[in-house]
């Protein structure tokens, strides 16, 4: 039987999600909060259950917007997602639900982001990679295993001074985190968006700021599920660069994850052949393929909602050069549609 999720059972859902392989933290129930919340978009968190037991779970969104499209992801606003289940009949019937549901919204796509190809007969996007490490319970041991002109960046930061701190807020993360995006010509979410997330999440979200002499350098937001840490929004002032204020940050992170017992650093999402990809390559981490599967619906092609459609550059020059409180100001009205 197919049920959508209520409030009392967000437990049992979570328990789930624990305990099935290929479980993320991005199926976790608490999503659905913040997106309510924090966006205002309608979702649709389906569960199968038999025998007085949840067998799968799927977490959709719906986002509707003008400007990009009207599609169904699970999960929007996340890197990973999808159908989690048991046994077939339970993916069956939430697969059947998703496609039921996505023609009933006369959508153009429904989208599922998986790590594992789970639906062979959709064309997926073959844009985006993830770098996922196993950490050594040893941290001098990781620290070495960073190649060498990644490690001498490290210990450039260490020995120019900067210092770590665990944020009980998102303030100073926000102030980071907004001219970072702003620079590379992206729409930045409402601070409001990152304290719901803070709010939601409690222990699993954690916020590591890097300082230097008391000045914010940089600073991260981390999830953690079960015994992985992921590093997921991040960013640094114009200082940064001279003081390798990232790449003492992300050692940080590292650092104090193999302290709290974490076992794998998930690096994240990064389109191929990008900054990001070519940093994370630069840390030692190979590349994994991400299954972003999509079922047309109305469309007759996968929507290319990324920086990388050139029919966008215009925009993203014009955007780095906005003032910084104007693309605070505007830039969450956009980024609430780029799920």
């Amino acid at each position: 039987m197919i049920k959508l999720l209520e409030p009392s059972q967000t437990e049992r859902w979570d328990k789930f999600v624990l305990a099935t392989s290929g479980g993320s933290f991005f199926h976790l129930a608490g999503w659905q909060q913040v997106i309510k919340q924090a966006f205002g978009h309608p979702t649709y968190y389906y569960y199968c259950e038999r025998d007085g037991q949840i067998t799968g779970i799927l977490p959709l969104t719906h986002i509707k917007s003008p400007l990009f499209g009207n599609t169904l992801v699970s999960n929007a606003f996340c890197v990973y997602g999808g159908i989690l289940a048991s046994d077939d009949q339970s993916f069956t019937a939430l697969k059947t639900q998703a496609q039921q549901l996505a023609r009933d919204l006369r959508i153009d796509c429904l989208e599922m982001r998986n790590r594992v190809q789970a639906h062979p007969e959709w064309p997926h996007k073959e844009l985006y990679v993830t770098f996922r490490k196993e950490l050594d319970p040893d941290v001098e041991k990781n620290l070495n295993a960073i190649p060498r002109k990644q490690r001498a960046m490290v210990r450039a930061g260490i020995k120019g001074g900067l210092v770590s701190i665990i944020d009980d807020n998102v303030d100073r993360f926000y102030a980071a985190y907004s001219e970072s995006v702003r620079n590379l010509g992206t729409p930045v979410f409402s601070k409001n968006y990152f304290r719901i997330l803070k709010e939601v999440f409690g222990n699993r979200c954690e916020v590591l700021t890097v300082e230097h002499e008391g000045r914010l350098i940089a600073s991260v937001m981390n999830f953690y599920f079960k015994d992985e840490v992921l590093p997921y929004y991040g960013g640094g002032v114009e200082a940064a660069r001279d003081l390798k204020g990232n790449d003492f940050m992300y050692w940080e992170v590292m650092r104090r994850a193999v302290e709290r017992g974490c076992k794998i650093f998930d690096y994240g999402r990064s389109k191929i052949g990008t900054g990001s990809f070519r940093f994370k390559k630069h840390w030692g981490f190979e590349p994994e393929p991400l299954f972003y599967e999509i079922d047309l619906v109305t469309a007759k092609q996968i929507p290319e909602i990324n920086p990388l459609n050139p029919k966008y550059q215009l925009f993203i020059a014009a955007w780095k050069k906005l003032p910084l409180p104007v693309s605070q100001w505007i830039g969450p009205w956009l980024a609430k549609d780029l799920g």
